[in-house]
């Protein structure tokens, strides 16, 4: 039975760290490009909802990932894996203070109807710096995910 409940925690925390990377890189392939199209006229029904409604379920999702990561560390600790859920770990704090300290203060500018076209640019040029940042964050955390299952399978493979 704790075999079946750690491989489910495991198994959750992979899937938000697939949608955190599915979320990032959908940004970075289709909603960056975009952004040289966005003006004070049209950037706020573009952007603003969206991006706060994506905020709120992430905020959830973090603090449940940020959980599960400390259920792995505890129930991998003591084996080669416990690398692992470390890097996760770190990566959703570090991606989080990045979130709280540098992109959420822009999401408020943008919330608050910028109205300066040099403004909505800086803004904008920011946040997407910002983003980047954090959609690299969101892939190692995805890759140490799928490392830890391919070994998991490589090892179930082995003991055949």
């Amino acid at each position: 039975m704790k075999d079946k409940l750690l491989t489910t925690n495991h198994a959750v925390l992979f899937l938000c760290t697939s949608m955190y990377l599915g979320t990032g890189w959908s940004l970075a392939l289709f909603s960056f490009p975009g952004a040289p199209d966005l003006t004070v006229d049209n950037y706020y029904m573009q952007f603003v909802p969206q991006v706060t409604a994506a905020t709120k379920f992430f905020t959830y999702m973090t603090m449940l990932m940020i959980a599960l990561a400390g259920v792995m560390v505890w129930s991998e600790w003591k084996t080669a894996y416990r690398w692992i859920p470390i890097v996760v770990l770190l990566g959703v704090v570090v991606a989080t203070g990045l979130t709280m300290w540098k992109i959420l203060p822009l999401n408020e500018l943008m919330a608050n109807h910028i109205t300066d076209p040099s403004q909505l640019a800086d803004v904008l040029r920011r946040w997407m710096g910002f983003n980047r940042i954090r959609v690299g964050l969101w892939t190692v955390q995805w890759a140490a995910m799928m490392t830890y299952f391919g070994l998991e399978a490589l090892k179930a493979r082995e003991a055949r």
